[in-house]
């Protein structure tokens, strides 16, 4: 800021000159005094200069309105919204959410160090505020073939970029643990700044250690006593409702007057068929004040709380001083934002973003993939036992179950009753040529027919495909390879729906309009096999990600999440 700036923004809080914009008349949620009041507030060169009595060279009228800090959500995927930075910027801002902080470790399991420039470049200079954290495990184990390998020597440079904030969710919870040298280098190397934890059901001595070792916080709660142990260890509690994690109902009764300013709401993963149908952080803050939560205790979570865990000290308040990003609710109690401002100027209006244009030009982005091999006798399962190994999908969680079931055969070949939920999953290996195809079992899908597969599985992003038919499953395969990444459902051996997703195979080059359309026309061929998983895709993408309990899939077999060893599919 220049002297001149800061001198016209002393001179408009002290009234001695009109503010650039005054937000006349509203009711103003003080984050600090958690008070609601009816005043003036006063925007000058994009920071809020005053609250009070003020006049301005432009006034907007926000009588009966409720005005709240620009939404922060603190922990979310770009990725899994399958929109690229810049396509995402106007779907949340017209919601309120004005900053992600985000981890890009999907795309840098992918491109490694290119995927993390290709980030930082499309979020750069939008309405939206883009921060990041450096991806911390690429890739999340060694039981997986990796598209790229991050070190302690490639992640240091990143810190000295003003929008990499810290070291991301250390998902190696086991490598913390026993102490392995390179998890330990990594988090020495961002000792001095905020590392974000990623510790699943880990508890005692343990939470201990991986709580001693530097991560400040977790997103990963799903039970409400795991919260309190993690809290009561001085971890800052993300409480995550994404669009298969639901977790805002089972924590939020955790959150209290004395001890609310150590809980953040944020999304982790969410599709954009949800953003549209629901919204984003708007929506969270809509759940929990239905649930019982103190409305000004909800904005400062999704706010000031989220502004301060990461230090951005010019972000999340309504208060001299910050920057003036603000929305105005028509109700507090339902979140309707009727418009959004960032640094000072309108950007969206009654669900519309208004901001300036965004271009985009992805054409350099494409990357073939590498699928050696592959036949559809490979999705084949000689039986070698007559009970297997079993991955079962808990509803709105991204934890599974292991557990056993009885298997049939047929020529020697496993068996699939048409009558029983359990069908094939196969994890396709798509970085380095190596021909690997991990094969198993799932249970909760409801697949009936057909196949679903996906070029999104966290964290190493190989193929995932679901199905009953090995011919069926090679041809989504061999479809997803052909788009250069996708996610593709296949019935009576033919390609009934398709969404290309070509920037590594995890984002659409495409606007959300084009999204949703062939996000709709997905949904409704998968309904078709008789699936009932409520979001297969995101269901599907989880399977093949070895550090949730219980068990998954890679390209390389089982992984028995609880043991971190690779286990045969059939039992013993």
């Amino acid at each position: 800021m220049t002297p001149k700036k800061l001198k016209k923004i002393i001179r408009a809080a002290r009234g001695e000159i009109p503010a650039d914009l005054v937000l006349k008349g509203g009711r103003v949620v003080n984050v600090f005094t958690c008070e609601i009041v009816e005043t003036d507030v006063a925007l000058a060169e994009g920071t809020i200069v005053g609250l009070g009595a003020y006049e301005g060279r432009e006034v907007f009228d926000c009588r009966r309105r409720f005005i709240v800090p620009g939404f922060i959500d603190g922990h979310l995927h770009v990725e899994s919204t399958l929109l690229t930075p810049a396509h995402l910027a106007p779907v949340l801002l017209p919601l309120g959410t004005t900053t992600l902080i985000s981890d890009p470790h999907e795309i840098a399991n992918v491109l490694g160090l290119k995927g993390m420039a290709f980030m930082l470049q499309d979020s750069a200079d939008l309405p939206l505020e883009y921060y990041w954290m450096a991806p911390s495990c690429v890739p999340a184990t060694p039981l997986e073939t990796a598209g790229a390998v991050l070190g302690k020597k490639d992640l240091l440079p990143l810190r000295r970029h003003p929008r990499i904030l810290g070291l991301g969710e250390m998902m190696d919870f086991p490598g913390v643990i026993r102490q392995d040298p390179a998890v330990l280098k990594k988090l020495i190397a961002f000792q001095k700044g905020i590392i974000d934890g990623h510790a699943p059901l880990l508890t005692g001595k343990d939470l201990c250690a991986y709580r001693a070792s530097g991560p400040r916080s977790d997103h990963e709660c799903t039970r409400l006593s795991e919260a309190k142990e993690k809290l009561s260890l001085g971890l800052k509690i993300m409480i995550r409702e994404g669009s298969l994690a639901k977790n805002l109902r089972e924590l939020l009764p955790l959150v209290m007057t004395c001890n609310a300013r150590n809980f953040l709401l944020v999304t982790d993963d969410r599709h954009p068929d949800d953003l549209v149908r629901e919204g984003h952080i708007n929506y969270l803050l809509r759940q929990a004040i239905g649930l019982g939560l103190n409305p000004v205790l909800a904005v400062q979570m999704a706010t000031l709380n989220a502004a301060e865990t990461f230090g951005l000290r010019h972000l999340g308040a309504v208060a001299p001083g910050y920057q003036a990003d603000l929305a105005v609710l028509k109700t507090i109690a339902g979140m309707e934002v009727e418009a959004v401002f960032k640094r000072g100027t309108l950007v969206a209006r009654d669900g519309e973003y208004i901001g300036p244009s965004i271009t985009t030009d992805y054409r350099e982005q494409r990357r073939p993939m590498a699928i050696l091999n592959l036949s559809p006798e490979r999705f084949e399962i000689p039986i070698r036992g007559n009970r297997a190994q079993v991955i079962e999908l808990i509803p709105d969680q991204i934890l599974s179950r292991h557990i056993q079931a009885e298997i049939q055969s047929r020529d020697g070949n496993l068996w699939l009753d048409p009558e029983e939920d359990l069908v094939l999953v196969a994890c396709v290996e798509r970085h380095q040529g190596s021909g690997n195809v991990g094969l198993g079992l799932v249970k909760g899908f409801g697949l009936q027919r057909g196949a679903l597969a996906s070029s999104v599985s966290h964290d190493s992003h190989h193929i995932v495909v679901i199905g009953r038919n090995p011919a069926e499953m090679f041809l989504a395969v061999k479809t997803v390879e052909a788009l250069n990444g996708g996610l593709v459902v296949v019935s009576g051996r033919e390609v009934t729906a398709q969404l290309p997703l070509p920037i590594a195979g995890l984002m659409s080059d495409q606007p959300l309009k084009t999204v949703i359309e062939q996000k709709d026309r997905l949904l409704k061929a998968a309904a078709a096999t008789g699936c009932q998983a409520v979001n297969p895709f995101m269901a599907l993408s989880f399977l093949a990600l070895p550090v949730i309990p219980e068990l998954r899939i890679t390209d390389r077999g089982l992984v028995d999440v609880n043991r971190m060893e690779i286990i045969p599919l059939f039992a013993v």
